[in-house]
């Protein structure tokens, strides 16, 4: 009988309740057993078990035994579940339903398993905290010892790390300061405590020491000068003898000062100018000069004739013994030193003699940078020029110009201090009674002549040029 065959007439025998002991009873019939589902849906799937045992895997007799119903055949209750479960999914059957049937069929049944209540805890009554002596100790030295051990601990840290050393200003290595600056504060912090050293570049053989605070921070005014400055810090820890890591380098560059040449402009005399009486005024304006200094030179008689070989440093002979403190007349070799106002502006009188003069000023800045103007002018006098100074006391004076007293000294004259001077312009001639000869010096048309007698003598000089001065008896 084939193995197909057998398998149906067991399952039909099972479903009748027969087994090879005799009939048992068996659960009304509520659909179709497992055995009959098994056979039915390999049937659909048009196999038979020999090529369902290729395709599972499983023995063909092992299959025939799940289609019988006849479990005892099969190794074990474990393999007979794998076997269900391959086979209804070979099938196409849901395994986990087959595996219900199974149980169901076979009787078997799940105990529940039993709930076990845990008895409530009972709460024992708190007990107030309390503090012996002992506990209290125990306690102070616990905490006594931790400190301990933070300080110790915080030191050895101390001893093992160099000191830090940190630039706060400038900010960065390299800084660029005014031109006019000639001390630079540079600050930074570093361990408390800490020695700090600024050593300055080749040059500037100065160290700068100081301490840090007990915050860290610390300050240092060093000297500068127009150039590179150039300096190394470092820190130093004087209870480890340690320092820093990282030393600093700085560098401060002070620019060099532009030197700016002077500027200069005159406004009188004009170039070309020609002077017939008085001193010739020097005026002008002139920047970042400190002093100007004001020099003629003599060019030729007024006319442009052929000069002499050398310039005329006084007017003809006078009958009076000239003062030797007169002074020539001013040449190339001399100059007359101005004094520039705040403003800039610069002004003062040249007494020239007759002829062509060039005049040259120059202004000269505090560094020694200098610009010149040159002017030429011509000086031909007419009528009488005489400047008239008081030096070395007072004198009592009285004028006639051309014959007529002078209103500002009066007919009863007026006494001059030393110091003062006075200028008279006349035609022809001016005359001039003094207290004191020696003290009243004369200038006539450009030319210095000096005190023309002694102090204390009164006398009095007539100026009527072309003659030299001539002493009267005029009072």
């Amino acid at each position: 009988m084939a193995i197909g065959d057998e398998a149906r007439r067991t399952g039909a025998e099972a479903r009748a309740g027969i087994r090879a002991g005799g009939r048992v009873p068996i659960e009304p019939d509520i659909g179709p057993t497992l055995p009959d589902r098994l056979v039915a849906a390999r049937e659909r799937k048009g196999v038979d078990l020999f090529r369902a045992e290729r395709d599972t895997k499983i023995r063909a007799r092992y299959l025939a035994a799940l289609e019988r119903g006849d479990y005892r055949e099969l190794p074990g209750a474990v393999y007979t579940k794998g076997f269900l479960r391959n086979y209804a999914i070979y099938l196409g059957l849901d395994p986990e339903d087959v595996l219900r049937q199974w149980r169901r069929e076979r009787g078997d049944q799940v105990p529940s398993e039993p709930v076990v209540v845990a008895p409530k805890a009972i709460l024992e009554t708190p007990r107030p905290l309390t503090f012996s002596p002992s506990v209290v100790v125990a306690a102070i030295m616990t905490v006594a010892v931790i400190f301990f051990g933070i300080y110790l601990a915080a030191q050895l840290m101390r001893f093992a790390k160099p000191p830090t050393l940190e630039l706060v200003r400038p900010a960065s290595a390299v800084v660029e300061v005014p031109e006019s600056a000639t001390t630079y504060r540079i600050e930074g912090t570093s361990t408390p405590g800490a020695t700090i050293t600024i050593s300055a570049g080749a040059g500037q053989p100065v160290t700068y020491r100081v301490t840090a605070l007990s915050d860290g921070t610390w300050t240092v005014s060093v000297d500068v000068r127009r150039g590179t400055n150039q300096f190394y810090i470092d820190a130093l820890d004087p209870d480890t003898g340690k320092h820093a890591d990282e030393p600093k380098q700085l560098i401060i560059n002070v620019p060099y000062l532009v030197i700016q040449a002077p500027t200069l402009t005159v406004t009188q005399p004009q170039d070309g100018t020609t002077y017939e009486n008085g001193a010739i005024p020097v005026e002008g304006m002139t920047t970042n000069a400190s002093t100007v200094v004001v020099r003629a030179t003599w060019l030729g008689p007024p006319d442009g004739s052929v000069p002499p070989t050398a310039a005329p440093t006084a007017t003809p002979a006078v009958t009076a013994v000239p003062d030797p403190s007169a002074s020539p007349p001013p040449d190339e070799a001399d100059g007359v030193t101005v004094e520039v106002a705040a403003d800039g502006s610069f002004t003062t009188p040249l007494e020239l003699t007759e002829g062509r003069w060039s005049i040259t000023i120059t202004a000269t800045s505090p560094e020694g940078k200098t610009a010149s103007l040159t002017r030429t002018v011509a000086v031909a006098y007419k009528g009488v020029n005489l400047v008239v100074t008081i030096q070395g006391g007072n004198a009592w004076l009285k004028v006639w110009v051309d014959g007529v007293v002078d209103p500002r000294l009066t007919q009863a004259g007026r006494t001059l201090r030393s110091g003062e001077t006075i200028v008279f312009t006349g035609t022809t001639s001016v005359e001039v009674r003094t207290g004191s000869s020696g003290v009243t010096r004369f200038t006539l048309n450009g030319v210095p002549l000096g005190a023309l007698g002694k102090s204390g003598v009164p006398e009095t000089w007539l100026f009527q040029p072309p003659a030299g001065p001539q002493l009267t008896q005029r009072r």
